[in-house]
């Protein structure tokens, strides 16, 4: 892991990996959380993390090459980005009829069935958001599952399509562009600019991809 600073009150942390990421992510939330850190905002990203509203940058990055987070991993407790806490898992509704299961099941060579059986048998987990407001980057999937986009983007997405791509299983929030395998869709609102937070999943929260009946 590598610190720099980022303008005049931020630091970037640039990790090896998603789940120093996630370790790193989680660490410096229980830091912050028990006064030992000020930061306005943590966010992750792929790989790197920014320390964003930092009143003393230096002081920090000396602070953060000293502490050692614990391993990610499936069984890592998750922690919000606000207080350090657990955050509850969010089970959200899918119905499997999205137009790619067939794309999937040939690229995991399984039936389509099998696929909805693994991704609802998978806990996901909220590693960062982009790409739009309230667009969670889900990891939980085995690197060997992994998906291509395709070519060539479709030019709109419906809003509530849940989609896979690369590592990453993602829920549009709203309708936009995009190029996802899409695998199903749910009625549940992700980002609601009148909503405290205005995004249903945080990085850290664990999801549930579960299907309707």
């Amino acid at each position: 892991m590598r610190i720099r600073p980022v303008g005049a009150h931020a630091l970037l942390l640039d990790c090896d990996d998603p789940d120093q990421v996630e370790a790193w992510r989680a660490e410096l939330t229980r830091r912050r959380a028990a006064g030992e850190l000020t930061a306005v905002e943590i966010v992750p990203a792929a790989r790197t993390v920014l320390l964003d509203g930092v009143p003393d940058p230096d002081r920090a990055a000396a602070l953060v090459a000293h502490w050692t987070p614990r391993p990610a991993g499936p069984a890592t407790p998750a922690t919000s980005p606000a207080d350090g806490t657990t955050p509850a898992e969010v089970e959200v509704p899918v119905t499997y009829d999205g137009v790619d299961l067939p794309v999937v099941a040939g690229h995991w060579g399984v039936d389509v069935p099998e696929v909805v059986a693994r991704l609802t048998g998978t806990l996901f987990r909220v590693a960062f958001c982009g790409f739009a407001p309230g667009f969670a980057y889900l990891t939980g999937l085995p690197p060997q599952w992994a998906v291509p986009r395709l070519a060539t983007p479709r030019p709109r997405v419906p809003a509530g399509s849940v989609a896979l791509a690369g590592p990453y299983a993602g829920i549009y929030p709203g309708a936009s562009p995009g190029g996802w395998l899409l695998v199903g869709r749910t009625a549940l609102t992700l980002f609601d600019v009148a909503a405290d937070p205005p995004a249903r999943l945080a990085p850290g929260t664990p999801v549930r991809l579960a299907a309707t009946t």
